[in-house]
């Protein structure tokens, strides 16, 4: 048995055991850096409904589908179009799409995702989902660490997805229009409580002033507020500021 080989019987035995959430991220996740990558995410678009399990960044997610980023991000277009699996990001990729497909990219890239492969999955009525591997290798070719074993990385993502949907009650890993705040923000928002200003916290925490705003612009939406000041206010009241 090659190393391709036994890579994927593990996967095998270990998608047939998954039975939540957690699982089923431990079980991408162990493929994902066995064949070299560093990130994994199963995205499912069911009825204008995504679905995802990924070890992606939380504040990259969360951010991804607040924006709306599943309608123009050019991996998951190039996805419902192909039927193989296909390479994107690294060594000599020409830039893609429009402006704001480029600007998308270069936003991704600063969460740590730059290259990778994509397993498209085609359903009835439109539905589709993708089944993705991705690093934050600069200068790679993202097929190369499996330039050998495209079939059988093929072969994964359908019954990473087969499984994943024979269990509906399983939710996604990630609370898309969820209310919980990640440490940063809730950092950000003590900041501002005690009167600081964007300046201010962004010399405070160490990050810049627009990754600041970012974080405030994140916890004001997740909390449903119309602005910082009352944001500020609903974090107050949900005893989620110390």
């Amino acid at each position: 048995m090659s190393p391709l080989e036994s890579i994927f019987q593990e996967f095998i035995d270990a998608i047939q055991t998954a039975s939540n959430v957690a699982e089923f991220e431990r079980v991408g996740t162990r493929l994902t850096q066995r064949l070299g990558f560093q990130r994994f995410a199963y995205l499912r678009l069911t009825d204008d409904t995504p679905r995802l399990i990924s070890s992606y960044p939380k504040s990259w997610t969360s951010r991804y589908f607040q924006l709306g980023y599943q309608e123009f991000d050019p991996v998951v277009r190039r996805a419902r179009v192909e039927h193989a699996l296909f390479g994107w990001g690294g060594v000599g990729s020409a830039p893609v799409g429009n402006r704001e497909q480029r600007r998308f990219f270069d936003e991704a890239a600063t969460f740590g995702i730059r290259s990778g492969i994509t397993v498209p999955i085609r359903g009835g009525f439109g539905r589709m989902a993708a089944f993705t591997l991705a690093t934050d290798e600069r200068d790679v070719h993202p097929e190369r660490p499996v330039a050998d074993g495209k079939d059988l990385v093929q072969l994964a993502g359908l019954y990473f997805h087969s499984r994943v949907a024979s269990r509906p009650e399983v939710p996604s890993t990630d609370k898309i229009a969820g209310t919980e705040l990640t440490q940063r923000e809730r950092q950000c928002l003590a900041w501002v409580a005690r009167g600081k200003t964007v300046a201010d916290i962004a010399v405070l925490v160490q990050i810049a002033p627009r990754t600041v705003v970012f974080h405030l612009e994140n916890a004001r939406r997740k909390l449903g507020a119309a602005s910082i000041a009352q944001c500020v206010a609903e974090a107050l009241r949900r005893g989620l500021l110390s």
